[in-house]
C-alpha cells in the first residue's frame, strides 16, 4: 500500500517503490492530463529544487501531470553530502528513475498516462539512460543544463524525441551537449541554446524560456497514442 497525504487539491505526497528503496515524491495531475512528466534532479538537488518546482508548475499550467522525487534516500543523501559521489552515479540514478516509471505503470492514478522525463545537470544523463531502458513507456525527454554525455553507450539506444536546453554562456556544457546530440539514436532531437543564460538559468527571464520550451516539447510529444 502506498501512503499518500493531500498537499493541496490535486497535489499529493507519495512514497514511490523503486527496487529495494522507497523514495519520497510529490505527485500532481491536472484534470484530463494527457501525460505526466517525471523529474530527474541534478547534482546535490532534490524534489524541492526551486528551479524544478518552477518548471513543474508551468508544465501543470500546460495541462501535464508532474512527479518530482528524491532520487536518493535520506541516508544516502547524508552520505552524499560528505562524499558527493552518489549524485554522479548515473547507473544508480537511472535505476531509480526506471523504478519510478514502473511504479507509475502500476499506480491507478498514472498507469494510463504516457511519461516524459525532465532532467537537470547529472539528471539529464540519468533520464536518457532510463529512456533507453523503458522505450515503451517514455515518450519524450527534455534536459536542462544537463550532462547527456554521461549516458555514454546508452545514447544510441534512445528512440524517443529529445530536447537539450543549454545556456548560451555555458560553453563547456554546450560542447558536451552538442557531442551527445550527434550520438543520440532519436529520430527527433534538438539542441536549443538560450542566449545570455548561465548554467543554472538564474538570469531574469531565462528559466521562463526553459519552461516554455519544455512545455512545448512535452505537449507535442507526451500524449496518448491516436487510436
Amino acid at each position: 500500500m502506498n501512503r499518500t497525504s493531500t498537499i493541496d487539491g490535486r497535489h499529493e505526497s507519495v512514497h514511490v517503490s523503486a527496487g529495494r528503496v522507497t523514495l519520497e515524491g510529490d505527485l500532481a495531475i491536472p484534470d484530463r492530463a494527457p501525460g505526466i512528466v517525471l523529474f530527474a534532479h541534478g547534482s546535490g538537488s532534490g524534489r524541492h529544487s526551486p528551479r524544478n518546482q518552477f518548471v513543474a508548475g508551468r508544465l501543470r499550467d500546460a495541462g501535464l501531470g508532474t512527479l518530482l522525487i528524491d532520487l536518493l534516500t535520506e541516508a544516502e543523501e547524508a552520505v552524499d553530502v560528505r562524499t558527493a559521489h552518489l549524485r554522479f552515479d548515473i547507473p544508480l540514478l537511472a535505476d531509480r528513475l526506471a523504478g519510478a516509471i514502473d511504479w507509475m505503470a502500476r499506480d491507478p492514478r498514472t498507469a494510463g498516462l504516457p511519461v516524459g522525463l525532465f532532467g537537470a545537470s547529472t539528471g539529464g544523463g540519468a533520464a536518457l539512460v532510463a529512456a533507453a531502458r523503458r522505450p515503451d513507456r517514455v515518450a519524450a525527454v527534455v534536459s536542462r543544463g544537463g550532462r547527456p554525455d554521461l549516458a555514454a553507450d546508452d545514447l544510441p539506444v534512445v528512440r524517443c524525441p529529445v530536447l537539450l536546453i543549454v545556456g548560451g554562456d555555458d560553453d563547456v556544457v554546450i560542447g558536451l551537449n552538442d557531442a551527445a546530440l550527434r550520438r543520440l539514436g532519436s529520430a527527433v532531437k534538438e539542441l536549443r541554446i538560450v542566449p545570455g543564460a548561465s548554467h543554472l538559468f538564474e538570469e531574469p527571464g531565462k528559466l521562463d524560456e526553459v519552461a516554455r520550451l519544455a512545455a512545448g516539447w512535452f505537449t507535442h510529444y507526451v500524449h496518448p497514442p491516436v487510436m
